[in-house]
């Protein structure tokens, strides 16, 4: 059958289950179960156990292998998860089935950051967990997922149905016969619940939460009981699984119409207008209207500081990245003394305002969100869809390329880091002009919380090259996880991942995950002794961490099994040579370089927004 892929979505008929690539084989996975499953004796030395992986199947005839095939079907391969004793039956159809591979992380949370790595990639993310213990601990990933719009579908193995309503106190619950705890909690992080306690309505349920994941680009819950997982039932048993049922949005034709010609007054009219691209271009798959729209008008273009990577850098018109007082060389004066402005999925919250600092002229400044737009001071029209506008728009401005023009002519390129010294000490802008030097079309750089996120805004991204972040939820920790996530979604690129050493604290377990998956992933632990981001907010003894031996760890989780390499460097020479090691004889490898930096050694722009955001928070309360 034929499949079209859009962003990432499957939206006409399902492809073969051969479609997608997968990362690793699930028959393969499968029979090497059955032939080494294992349990532990008495003694706790491993033993033979008669663990049964059910074969895979051409037809669904069970729910497990119904909901195994939906989310082959919609593109996805790698399933992020940790067993638990509710879960264990639906992992062996998962394990089961051609195309899909489930990965084990070692805890909930990773579990849930890899689903977000993953969905950014591939369009759509899944993990699965066990009955609250397990859920609980995910739920912090899914928020986050959440405030990036992507799709990412929640897995729990739930209780016995019988369960539901005995007024019984189960394991793994807060001791109440009630147990939908759970389900309140993911009803505030998910755009769609399902809690599937019986076989006749389950097909249905499972297609309806799919689909309002997809459509809604946000995560959804299914929660399965674990005794219905196994039993055939007749709704599974069709020899073709019908299409999903996807309700594409459409624009209103008049409110377009009327924007469209409101928008092209405003801009026409302007001596040097500009345009800012934000991170939902992305969910509204808008980015090729905005790169259409930067074509025709010849406007300067600037992305905020989540939209890094979604529009290319290589572009004549691009100026960098907006982020007020700390946006790149001369890409804030540019956009604020601007006439006129679009700003194309833009979230404006705290975090990509400098605490709400920025100082373009509102009055002058067209948003367009995802279904509508918002003019100044006046009327917002709606419901019209962000690339239709910005399709429909790019056909009226005329091309003016003064804001750009200007911005070149003020522009002056900021020298590059003095040539340390023989022996000295290693500088955090030594690190990343070599790190830029690294980044090419099949390089992804992932920018953890902390400094990293200032200095991998001033990286140049080459064509292709990717760049990811999470700035809005900003939860320390999120980027070890998401890089497994991205790995696994994009095999033929390799993961740049720059990580403080308070971060990694966070999330260090699943550095094992990558290297049992053979991931060739590069991780630079900046080492500063502790959380250097808060330090410049409010310093204090909190701040500081206990300083672990990080390649030690590393290796002790390689245990001499599995590719991977780890070096500790304190200068720039011995950086230049593990750099060179990690992209020639060690390309194949896990690398993970520790970079010893000076606990003071910080970046000018966080310096300015350690300042704003001290100022933000210490404001007195208004008097009532």
């Amino acid at each position: 059958m034929s499949m079209k892929l859009e962003n990432g979505f499957h939206t006409e008929t399902m492809p073969k289950a051969t479609t997608i690539k997968p990362i690793a084989n699930g028959v393969a996975a499968a029979d090497k179960l059955r032939s080494q499953s294992r349990s532990i004796d008495n003694n706790g030395a491993a033993a033979p156990s008669p663990v049964i992986i059910p074969p895979p199947t051409t037809t669904p005839s069970t729910l497990g292998h119904y909901l195994a095939r939906r989310l082959v079907q919609i593109g996805i391969s790698d399933i992020f998860s940790v067993p638990g004793d509710s879960n264990l039956v639906l992992f062996d159809y998962f394990v089961a089935e051609r195309g899909l591979n489930l990965v084990g992380c070692c805890n909930e949370l990773n579990a849930g950051y890899a689903a977000d790595g993953y969905a950014r990639r591939r369009g759509v993310g899944a993990c699965a967990v066990t009955f609250t213990v397990g859920s609980l601990s995910l739920i912090n990933a899914i928020a986050g997922a959440y405030s990036e719009d992507l799709p990412v579908i929640c897995i729990v193995g739930g209780p016995n149905s019988n369960d539901y309503g005995s007024k019984k106190i189960l394991h793994h619950t807060i001791g109440l016969p009630d147990f939908s705890q759970e389900l309140r909690c993911f009803q505030n992080v998910t755009c769609y619940q399902a809690i599937i306690d019986n076989l006749e309505d389950a097909q249905w349920q499972i297609d309806r939460a799919i689909s309002k994941c997809l459509e809604e680009r946000k995560p959804v819950y299914i929660s399965i009981c674990c005794n219905l997982v196994a039993i055939p039932h007749p709704s599974f048993s069709a020899q073709q699984l019908i299409p999903l049922s996807l309700s594409p949005k459409k624009s209103n034709q008049m409110a377009l119409e009327v924007a469209v010609e409101k928008a092209a007054q405003l801009l026409n009219s302007a001596i040097k207008p500009v345009m800012i691209g934000g991170k939902k271009l992305r969910p509204a798959k808008a980015q090729e209207a905005f790169m259409e729209l930067a074509d025709a008008c010849r406007y300067a273009v600037a992305v905020t500081p989540s939209a890094k990577g979604m529009f290319p850098e290589y572009h004549p018109h691009f100026i960098g990245t907006y982020w007020g007082t700390v946006s790149t060389a001369y890409c804030g004066e540019t956009v604020e003394i601007a006439d006129a402005s679009i700003f194309a999925g833009a979230t404006l919250d705290e975090l990509e305002t400098v605490a709400f600092s920025l100082t373009y002229k509102k009055n002058k400044a067209i948003i367009v969100e995802a279904d509508r737009v918002v003019f100044p001071n006046g009327p917002s029209f709606g419901p019209i869809l962000m690339k239709d506008f910005l399709s429909a728009i790019a056909k009226r401005l005329n091309p003016n390329p003064t804001a750009y023009e200007n911005y070149r002519r003020i522009y002056i390129a900021e020298s590059g880091p003095l040539q340390s010294n023989p022996g000295e000490a290693l500088r955090v802008n030594v690190l990343f002009k070599h790190i830029q030097k690294m980044l090419s079309s099949n390089i992804v750089v992932i920018s953890e919380t902390g400094d990293s996120w200032f200095q991998c805004q001033k990286l140049k991204l080459p064509k292709s090259c990717g760049y990811e972040i999470q700035l809005l939820y900003a939860s320390i920790g999120w980027s070890l996880g998401a890089t497994l996530g991205y790995a696994q979604a994009a095999p033929e690129k390799r993961m740049v991942l720059c990580i403080g050493d308070g971060s990694f604290q966070m999330t260090p377990q699943d550095v094992s995950t990558m290297i049992t998956l053979k991931q060739n992933n590069i991780i630079f632990l900046i080492n500063n002794g502790g959380y250097t981001i808060e330090v410049e907010i409010h310093d204090g003894p909190y701040n500081v961490i206990k300083n672990w031996d990080y390649t030690a760890i590393v290796n002790a989780m390689h245990n001499r099994d599995g590719n991977c390499w780890t070096t500790k460097i304190h200068t720039e020479e011995e950086l230049v040579n593990a750099i060179e090691k990690a992209m020639g004889d060690q390309k194949d490898c896990l690398c993970f370089i520790e970079v010893i930096i000076h606990r003071d050694d910080t970046s000018k722009e966080l310096l300015e927004f350690g300042s704003k955001f001290a100022a933000i928070s210490s404001r007195p309360p208004r008097l009532v």
